[in-house]
């Protein structure tokens, strides 16, 4: 007997929307039109067509079966065929199906890309793409806010046309070869026999319309390729890998269509001595022998590039950490600032002179 809920990777508890998304994920994955295992994805289909149902789920659950003979294909005691079937009647069949409260047409759109029959695609303006850039900063800079300037090229709308892809003066009129609706109709031949698919028309590329006479400089498309120079604004204590979103400053979409967005990949340089992790700072500062033994003072460098005096306790021991609270980077949010770790390191002296040996020989002498 076959596990339909094993099939399907869910529980025997899961619920309606739970047994439709399983089955999305893995029709997505199976169906042969995206090289896909066929035999699979009919196992897929038949447990999702079982446990879908509430009156077929019921008798699986208590049976192991389903006492039915007239399924799609003749497949019969729980079986569900595909072959020799036409997508109208496949249709018909599962959508009078009791119990059936969900919607074959979004699942079939959103899989296989095409749309139920009799169903118009809706026509839209095409959003223009995205744009991703790398801006690279040094620690340094993300100490406070900045203001970078970035040169991209990019689609921006037809300064002529004013982004209608028409020449001034002319109409646009509805597109002859799909009638103004921005889709026309493909008949398709697959396992499940023939289907009908709706696909973007190819002279108006969906939007319905067409100019009767392209602008002379765009084309027609409604934009044109150029440099343009985008002042964007970098908040403080921005991470290394963090993206800053600047909305509507990417690609123009086609004939007016919507702007994309443009995306800001931060990348912060290493620093030479100054490590990070999260808002804090970590630095490694050599001291004196002699200062550890008896204390002192030193200057340590900030990140900010000034320095300050750090009292060293007599008696420190090489690796003792010392912290400076708001010494290290501002949070994102723009609330506080992370802190300066400095790890100690004695600096023990290699070439002596002779007076220094000497003077080290009476230390030791002393038991020093």
């Amino acid at each position: 007997m076959k596990d339909y809920y094993k099939i399907l990777g869910i529980s025997k508890t899961a619920s309606v929307e739970e047994i439709k998304k399983a089955y999305r994920k893995l029709a997505h994955e199976y169906h042969p039109d995206k090289g896909g295992d066929e035999a699979k994805f009919k196992e897929i289909s038949e447990a999702y067509q079982v446990l879908s149902d509430k009156e077929k789920r019921t008798q699986y659950d208590q049976f192991g079966r389903v006492f039915e003979g007239n399924m799609p294909g003749g497949a019969g005691q729980g079986g569900f065929g595909f072959e020799g079937m036409n997508f109208g009647d496949f249709w018909q069949n599962f959508e009078g199906q009791a119990g059936m409260n969900f919607d074959f047409g979004d699942i079939f759109e959103d899989f296989f890309g095409f749309s139920r029959p009799g169903q118009k695609a809706k026509k839209s303006k095409k959003k223009g793409n995205d744009i991703s850039v790398d801006l690279e900063m040094n620690l340094e800079d993300i100490l406070k806010d900045q203001k970078k300037k970035i040169k991209i090229k990019k689609w921006v709308g037809c300064s002529r046309c004013q982004g209608s892809g028409a020449e001034p003066g002319s109409k646009v009129k509805e597109c002859f070869t799909c009638r103004g609706t921005g889709t026309v109709q493909e008949i398709r031949k697959i396992f499940l026999g023939n289907i009908v698919r709706q696909v973007v028309c190819p002279q108006c590329k969906g939007e319905g319309t067409i100019p009767e006479k392209f602008c002379n400089v765009c084309g027609g498309e409604g934009r044109t390729k150029q440099e343009e120079t985008i002042e964007i604004f970098i908040p403080k204590g921005v991470d290394a890998n963090q993206v800053v979103k600047i909305s509507g400053k990417g690609d123009s979409g086609r004939r007016g269509g919507q702007n994309g967005d443009l995306y800001i990949r931060i990348l912060v340089k290493p620093h030479k001595i100054f490590k990070r992790k999260g808002d804090n700072v970590y630095l490694r500062v050599l001291i004196p022998l002699t200062t550890a033994v008896l204390g002192g003072e030193i200057a340590v460098p900030t990140p900010e590039g000034g320095e300050i005096v750090l009292k060293i306790p007599s008696g420190t021991e090489s690796g003792k950490i010392l912290r400076i609270s708001k010494k290290g980077i501002p949070h994102f949010s723009g609330y506080g600032v992370g802190d300066m770790f400095i790890e100690l390191e004695i600096n023990v002296p290699k070439n002596l002179t002779k007076k220094q040996k000497e003077l080290l020989e009476k230390l030791k002498e002393e038991g020093v």
